[in-house]
């Protein structure tokens, strides 16, 4: 049996890992930035795209060591 090979830290989803603080951060502040320009919409645009990264993360870590 092999082994899975070893994600690369230079790959998208590696960096995004790494940095999904930052990038939650940064689309709220985009989203509030929106509302405030009157445009809801737009902002809960950007709000969902910001749940779903969140969900996806909870998600990988909740299937437990070594899954991400």
């Amino acid at each position: 049996m092999t082994t899975p090979p070893t994600p690369d830290a230079n790959t998208v989803g590696a960096l995004a890992e790494l940095y999904l603080g930052n990038i939650l951060y940064a689309i709220e502040s985009c989203a509030m930035a929106l509302e405030a320009d009157g445009k809801p919409l737009d902002a809960a645009f950007y709000r969902g795209i910001g749940r779903k990264l969140a969900e996806a993360h909870g998600a990988q870590r909740a299937e437990g060591p070594g899954a991400g």
